[in-house]
């Protein structure tokens, strides 16, 4: 996809809607994703299954304990939103995120955070870089319920709705499939964020409205 092409699909966008791991920051840079599994799995402190044994995504884990129970499930997503509070604190920031940030919110249009992380980690890491005033909606997760999670459509469509907007008016910006899914079924376009080759054609199968290697600049 051309840089024209990114441009055109933005200036078509009234409410804008980012990822956060990923477009807005690497949220585990300092606290390594494996090492939060590997403590929620002591935290449940239970036989598990070989591919929950295996992970090294915490969010896997997360998913295994809302099959035992919601008690399991709340103190476990309690647990991953403490460590990912933890985390943004070393969290890198993507090249070009607060730039975007900063110049979308100048243009007078909206703007909103559309995460599976936990919201307080999402306030702090805004709090942390002076971004708060500049995110007008989160829509993140509050809740044990991963069915709200992405590819599920909720988290996009409550940005929409919250920011009063139609769904075609929005883009996400999103750096996994399961984004681009989120954005399809909400009915919202779609632009895939990569960086790296790898990433890329896991992407591309969900055709999103275009496809960058680095974020977008308005100017």
């Amino acid at each position: 996809m051309t840089t024209e092409h990114v441009r055109r699909l933005l200036v078509e966008t009234r409410v804008l809607l980012l990822d956060f791991d990923g477009p807005v920051c690497s949220v585990f840079a300092g606290l390594p994703a494996p090492v939060v599994a590997d403590r929620l799995r002591n935290t449940l402190n239970r036989p598990l299954p070989s591919d929950v044994e295996a992970t090294t995504d915490p969010f896997d884990v997360l998913k295994y304990a809302a099959t035992i129970s919601t008690s399991e499930a709340d103190r476990i997503e309690q647990e991953l939103r403490n460590h990912e509070v933890e985390a943004v604190h070393t969290a890198r920031p993507t090249p070009g995120a607060h730039d975007l940030i900063r110049a979308w919110k100048a243009t007078g249009r909206q703007l909103a955070i559309v995460s599976n992380n936990s919201r307080a980690a999402i306030t702090t890491y805004l709090s942390l870089h002076n971004l708060s005033t500049a995110i007008d909606t989160i829509s993140a997760r509050e809740t044990s319920n991963v069915a709200q999670l992405k590819p599920d459509p909720y988290l996009v469509s409550n940005a929409v709705k919250m920011c009063r907007a139609h769904p075609s008016a929005c883009t996400l910006i999103g750096d996994s499939p399961t984004d681009i899914e989120a954005a399809h079924t909400a009915g919202t376009l779609a632009i895939g964020y990569i960086r790296t080759p790898s990433e890329g054609e896991p992407l591309r199968r969900r055709k999103p409205g275009a496809i960058v290697t680095t974020l977008p600049s308005l100017k």
